[in-house]
Protein backbone atom coordinates (compact mmCIF):
# COMPACT_ATOMS: atom_id res chain seq x y z
CA UNK A 1 0.00 0.00 0.00
CA UNK A 2 2.87 2.61 0.45
CA UNK A 3 1.67 3.50 3.46
CA UNK A 4 3.91 1.91 6.08
CA UNK A 5 5.59 5.02 7.14
CA UNK A 6 1.78 6.06 8.26
CA UNK A 7 2.23 4.00 11.52
CA UNK A 8 6.40 3.64 11.98
CA UNK A 9 7.11 7.04 11.49
CA UNK A 10 4.52 8.32 14.18
CA UNK A 11 5.53 5.66 16.78
CA UNK A 12 8.87 6.50 16.49
CA UNK A 13 7.67 10.08 17.37
CA UNK A 14 6.00 8.65 20.32
CA UNK A 15 8.75 7.18 21.92
CA UNK A 16 10.67 10.35 22.12
CA UNK A 17 13.02 10.05 18.86
CA UNK A 18 14.03 13.44 17.22
CA UNK A 19 11.76 14.27 13.69
CA UNK A 20 14.67 13.90 11.64
CA UNK A 21 16.28 11.02 13.07
CA UNK A 22 13.17 9.23 13.34
CA UNK A 23 12.06 9.74 9.54
CA UNK A 24 16.00 8.85 8.40
CA UNK A 25 16.14 5.54 10.12
CA UNK A 26 12.31 4.51 9.44
CA UNK A 27 13.28 5.25 5.44
CA UNK A 28 16.15 3.37 5.69
CA UNK A 29 14.13 0.54 7.33
CA UNK A 30 11.60 0.38 5.15
CA UNK A 31 13.53 -0.52 1.76
CA UNK A 32 13.65 -4.26 2.53
CA UNK A 33 9.63 -4.40 2.72
CA UNK A 34 9.69 -2.24 -0.75
CA UNK A 35 11.84 -5.04 -2.41
CA UNK A 36 9.30 -7.69 -0.07
CA UNK A 37 6.31 -5.84 -1.84
CA UNK A 38 8.05 -5.19 -5.50
CA UNK A 39 8.91 -9.08 -5.51
CA UNK A 40 5.18 -9.81 -4.46
CA UNK A 41 3.32 -8.18 -7.34
CA UNK A 42 6.34 -9.19 -10.11
CA UNK A 43 3.40 -10.59 -12.03
CA UNK A 44 1.72 -7.43 -12.49
CA UNK A 45 4.90 -5.98 -13.90
CA UNK A 46 4.38 -8.47 -17.09
CA UNK A 47 5.01 -5.71 -20.18
CA UNK A 48 5.72 -2.90 -18.09
CA UNK A 49 9.59 -2.73 -17.88
CA UNK A 50 10.19 -0.32 -20.48
CA UNK A 51 7.91 1.87 -18.86
CA UNK A 52 9.33 1.21 -15.22
CA UNK A 53 12.89 2.20 -16.74
CA UNK A 54 11.43 5.26 -17.90
CA UNK A 55 9.82 6.34 -15.06
CA UNK A 56 12.49 4.42 -11.79
CA UNK A 57 14.87 7.69 -13.43
CA UNK A 58 12.51 10.33 -12.71
CA UNK A 59 11.71 8.81 -8.79
CA UNK A 60 15.55 8.77 -8.42
CA UNK A 61 16.32 11.93 -9.33
CA UNK A 62 13.45 13.21 -6.99
CA UNK A 63 14.60 10.99 -4.33
CA UNK A 64 18.27 12.31 -4.38
CA UNK A 65 16.26 16.08 -3.76
CA UNK A 66 14.31 15.48 -1.45
CA UNK A 67 16.41 13.31 0.69
CA UNK A 68 19.07 16.65 0.22
CA UNK A 69 16.41 19.09 1.26
CA UNK A 70 15.03 17.23 4.17
CA UNK A 71 18.72 17.35 5.75
CA UNK A 72 18.90 21.10 4.70
CA UNK A 73 15.71 22.49 5.50
CA UNK A 74 14.12 22.98 9.54
CA UNK A 75 12.98 19.09 10.36
CA UNK A 76 9.16 21.17 10.76
CA UNK A 77 8.83 22.36 7.62
CA UNK A 78 7.18 19.06 6.51
CA UNK A 79 4.39 19.68 9.20
CA UNK A 80 3.46 21.87 6.48
CA UNK A 81 3.63 20.36 3.22
CA UNK A 82 3.07 17.02 4.10
CA UNK A 83 -0.66 16.85 4.48
CA UNK A 84 -1.68 19.16 1.48
CA UNK A 85 0.06 16.59 -0.37
CA UNK A 86 -1.64 13.48 0.72
CA UNK A 87 -5.21 15.22 0.83
CA UNK A 88 -4.58 15.96 -3.04
CA UNK A 89 -3.57 12.20 -3.53
CA UNK A 90 -6.68 11.10 -1.57
CA UNK A 91 -8.60 13.36 -4.40
CA UNK A 92 -6.54 11.87 -7.25
CA UNK A 93 -7.41 8.52 -6.44
CA UNK A 94 -11.17 9.48 -5.85
CA UNK A 95 -11.61 10.70 -8.61
CA UNK A 96 -8.94 8.00 -11.06
CA UNK A 97 -11.71 6.18 -12.87
CA UNK A 98 -13.72 9.33 -13.63
CA UNK A 99 -10.19 11.39 -14.59
CA UNK A 100 -8.98 7.70 -16.14
CA UNK A 101 -11.87 7.77 -18.48
CA UNK A 102 -11.49 11.53 -20.04
CA UNK A 103 -7.84 10.65 -20.16
CA UNK A 104 -8.76 8.01 -22.42
CA UNK A 105 -10.19 9.45 -24.98
CA UNK A 106 -7.85 12.51 -25.29
CA UNK A 107 -4.77 10.14 -24.75
CA UNK A 108 -2.47 10.38 -27.70
CA UNK A 109 -0.73 7.18 -29.67
CA UNK A 110 1.93 6.19 -28.44
CA UNK A 111 1.72 8.05 -24.96
CA UNK A 112 1.22 4.61 -23.34
CA UNK A 113 3.99 5.68 -20.94
CA UNK A 114 1.93 8.61 -19.76
CA UNK A 115 4.41 11.41 -21.29
CA UNK A 116 6.60 14.37 -20.08
CA UNK A 117 3.59 15.24 -17.55
CA UNK A 118 3.45 11.99 -16.00
CA UNK A 119 7.61 11.66 -15.71
CA UNK A 120 7.47 15.10 -13.58
CA UNK A 121 4.83 14.21 -11.55
CA UNK A 122 6.58 11.13 -10.67
CA UNK A 123 9.86 13.45 -10.15
CA UNK A 124 8.18 15.28 -7.67
CA UNK A 125 6.46 12.21 -5.84
CA UNK A 126 10.02 11.47 -5.45
CA UNK A 127 11.03 14.57 -4.08
CA UNK A 128 8.08 14.23 -1.43
CA UNK A 129 9.06 10.49 -0.58
CA UNK A 130 12.75 11.33 -0.56
CA UNK A 131 12.13 14.30 1.87
CA UNK A 132 9.15 12.49 4.04
CA UNK A 133 8.07 9.31 2.44
CA UNK A 134 4.74 8.89 4.43
CA UNK A 135 1.70 8.00 1.83
CA UNK A 136 4.07 8.20 -1.32
CA UNK A 137 2.44 5.40 -2.43
CA UNK A 138 -1.22 7.22 -2.14
CA UNK A 139 0.48 10.27 -3.96
CA UNK A 140 1.65 7.61 -6.62
CA UNK A 141 -1.00 5.10 -7.16
CA UNK A 142 -3.31 8.93 -7.96
CA UNK A 143 -0.62 9.67 -11.00
CA UNK A 144 -0.16 6.23 -12.77
CA UNK A 145 -3.68 5.86 -12.03
CA UNK A 146 -4.89 8.85 -14.61
CA UNK A 147 -2.09 9.02 -16.52
CA UNK A 148 -2.04 4.59 -17.64
CA UNK A 149 -4.88 2.80 -18.99
CA UNK A 150 -3.95 -0.11 -16.50
CA UNK A 151 -5.90 -1.93 -13.87
CA UNK A 152 -5.33 -1.08 -10.31
CA UNK A 153 -3.33 -3.75 -9.57
CA UNK A 154 -0.95 -3.54 -12.16
CA UNK A 155 -0.26 0.31 -10.98
CA UNK A 156 -0.26 -0.75 -7.81
CA UNK A 157 2.57 -3.14 -9.09
CA UNK A 158 4.60 -0.15 -10.41
CA UNK A 159 3.92 1.30 -7.69
CA UNK A 160 5.72 -0.97 -5.69
CA UNK A 161 9.23 -0.47 -7.83
CA UNK A 162 9.05 2.92 -8.36
CA UNK A 163 8.42 3.30 -4.26
CA UNK A 164 12.16 1.34 -3.73
CA UNK A 165 13.53 3.43 -5.67
CA UNK A 166 12.61 6.19 -3.89
CA UNK A 167 13.30 5.27 -0.90
CA UNK A 168 16.38 2.91 -1.82
CA UNK A 169 18.06 6.02 -3.20
CA UNK A 170 16.97 8.55 -0.44
CA UNK A 171 18.24 5.93 2.24
CA UNK A 172 21.72 5.75 0.59
CA UNK A 173 22.13 9.81 0.73
CA UNK A 174 21.26 9.15 4.42
CA UNK A 175 23.16 6.62 5.34
CA UNK A 176 26.37 8.74 3.50
CA UNK A 177 25.40 11.63 5.23
CA UNK A 178 24.08 11.88 8.38
CA UNK A 179 23.54 9.59 11.52
CA UNK A 180 21.11 6.30 10.99
CA UNK A 181 19.90 4.75 13.95
CA UNK A 182 21.00 1.07 12.97
CA UNK A 183 18.84 -0.30 15.87
CA UNK A 184 15.27 0.80 15.22
CA UNK A 185 16.21 0.58 11.45
CA UNK A 186 16.88 -2.98 12.01
CA UNK A 187 13.70 -3.41 14.02
CA UNK A 188 11.48 -1.59 10.85
CA UNK A 189 13.00 -3.54 8.47
CA UNK A 190 11.88 -6.60 9.69
CA UNK A 191 8.53 -5.70 10.26
CA UNK A 192 8.39 -3.92 7.01
CA UNK A 193 9.28 -7.24 5.17
CA UNK A 194 6.92 -9.05 6.48
CA UNK A 195 4.52 -6.44 5.97
CA UNK A 196 5.42 -6.11 2.96
CA UNK A 197 4.78 -9.80 1.40
CA UNK A 198 1.52 -10.45 3.05
CA UNK A 199 0.31 -6.99 1.60
CA UNK A 200 1.40 -8.24 -1.70
CA UNK A 201 -0.26 -11.49 -1.01
CA UNK A 202 -3.11 -10.32 -0.29
CA UNK A 203 -3.76 -7.50 -1.46
CA UNK A 204 -3.82 -8.74 -4.85
CA UNK A 205 -7.05 -10.48 -4.04
CA UNK A 206 -8.79 -6.79 -2.57
CA UNK A 207 -11.47 -5.77 -5.63
CA UNK A 208 -9.85 -2.78 -7.41
CA UNK A 209 -12.80 -0.48 -4.91
CA UNK A 210 -12.22 -2.01 -1.67
CA UNK A 211 -8.32 -1.03 -2.07
CA UNK A 212 -9.09 2.49 -3.55
CA UNK A 213 -11.18 2.70 -0.51
CA UNK A 214 -8.84 1.72 1.74
CA UNK A 215 -6.30 3.79 0.46
CA UNK A 216 -8.77 7.30 0.76
CA UNK A 217 -8.99 6.01 4.00
CA UNK A 218 -5.20 5.98 4.87
CA UNK A 219 -4.55 8.84 3.75
CA UNK A 220 -7.37 10.54 5.31
CA UNK A 221 -6.26 9.56 8.42
CA UNK A 222 -2.18 10.45 8.17
CA UNK A 223 -3.57 14.15 6.90
CA UNK A 224 -5.89 14.50 10.26
CA UNK A 225 -3.08 13.11 12.39
CA UNK A 226 -0.40 15.38 10.59
CA UNK A 227 -2.44 18.86 10.95
CA UNK A 228 -4.13 18.08 14.37
CA UNK A 229 -2.24 16.13 15.88
CA UNK A 230 1.26 17.09 15.53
Amino acid sequence: MGSGSLITFPTLLAFGVPAVTANVSNNVGLVPGNVSGAYGYRKELAGQWKRLLRLASASAIGAATGAILLLKLPAGTFKIVVPALILLACVLVILQPRLNGWLAKHRRAGSENGGPVLWAGVLGSGVYGGYFGAAQGVLMIGLLGIFLDEPLQRINGLKNVLTFVVNGVAAIVFVCVTHVDWILAGLIAVGSTIGGYLGARYGRKLPPMALRVLIVIIGVIAAVKLIFFP
